[in-house]
């Protein structure tokens, strides 16, 4: 089988700090490599694979200003379908663009849907609704208009996370600053609890930052350590007492959640969108209404068994698993084509 990945050129794949569809297209070609699949990632040309890499933008756009997003999201795309006979099977990592070219070739595509940026897309998507195979990365984010195939959670490598039994004196945000995350619902918890919190992630939201987030972070009371790559992000999550995951918006996934489940660190998340499907309430964490309720669990977090964290990502949110459903969702679109 030969299978080609199209992921983002926003951010290099995998990233070097930001970028969860990058990450999550790069787990799922070097998971497919490791089976001895045929896999070309389409890419950005400082991306990394054990396949093979095809790219037209050699940087991502999001790292440099001179790039124009739409000119060079048209030529990456097209570079992938216009050798698109070269394979069985497109995985469309790269939301509801790619889709149009869906019926000029002959080559079936499977698109992870990994969330809706606005209902505006909604209509491309039901378009090629019956001539594509769709994938949900939750039952919470499945539209009602729309068919899936399957839904299949994101996949992670333990061997990629620390697991720390003991953990130090702190919360942690980890995350993009923006409102829609709820960066200012995580210090108001850790003020009300009386711990510490350190923040992470890529500021989404400049004016957000300045007028909600830097005041506290100033007066001493948070440490915001920008945007962190693998390394610090590891020691980060595996060292915390819970993430923090005040969400205000109905996360499609929330691939941080799962990430600090493999280093056996909870995460404290109001009860919206995929997070009853990715936390165990009072065994991997607390699913939450309010701030209130979050600052209550915060003291109860002694309770919680960080292996059993630990156990539950690595049994339900494995790169193995995720690679092996994503292996039958290409044979049963290849099996209904033939």
């Amino acid at each position: 089988m030969k299978v080609a990945i199209l992921s983002s050129i926003a951010w290099s794949t995998p990233p070097k700090k930001y970028g969860p569809w990058e990450q999550v297209a790069s787990n799922i070609a070097e998971g497919l490599c490791k089976k001895g699949i045929d896999v070309t990632l389409f890419a950005t040309g400082d991306s990394i694979t054990s396949g093979q890499l095809q790219s037209v933008c050699e940087r991502p756009y999001a790292e440099d200003q001179n790039i124009d997003p739409k000119v060079w999201e048209c030529l990456h795309i097209s570079h992938l379908m216009e050798q698109a006979a070269r394979f069985d099977i497109i995985h469309n990592h790269f939301d509801f663009l790619p889709l149009t070219y869906s019926g000029l070739i002959d080559t079936p595509m499977v698109t992870t849907i990994h969330g809706f940026s606005s209902p505006k897309i909604v209509p491309v998507y039901k378009k090629y609704n019956a001539s594509t195979a769709y994938i949900s990365i939750s039952n919470a984010d499945r539209h009602p208009e729309l068919d899936y195939l399957s839904t299949i959670y994101h996949g992670l490598n333990p061997e990629d996370f620390t697991f720390k039994k003991d953990k130090e004196n702190y919360l942690l945000y980890f995350g993009r600053i923006h409102l829609d995350k709820g960066a200012h619902a995580a210090i108001d918890i850790a003020r009300r609890a009386g711990v510490p919190l350190i923040m992470a992630g890529l500021i989404q939201d400049q004016q957000y930052y300045e007028t909600t987030i830097k005041p506290s972070v100033d007066s001493g009371l948070v440490t915001y350590l920008g945007n962190v790559g693998p390394v610090d992000r590891n020691k980060l999550l595996s060292e915390a007492m819970a993430l923090l995951h005040p969400i205000f918006f109905d996360e499609p996934f929330g691939l941080s959640v799962v990430e600090a489940m493999m280093c056996g660190t909870p995460t404290i998340a109001f009860d919206r969108g995929s997070m009853p499907e990715l936390i165990v309430n009072g065994v991997t964490g607390f699913l939450v209404r309010d701030i209130t309720e979050a600052v209550q669990s915060v003291a109860l977090l002694p309770q919680l068994d960080p292996h059993r964290c630990r156990e539950q990502a690595k049994t339900h949110f494995s790169i193995e698993a995720m690679v092996e459903a994503y292996i039958q969702a290409y044979e049963m679109v290849l099996h209904a084509r033939s």
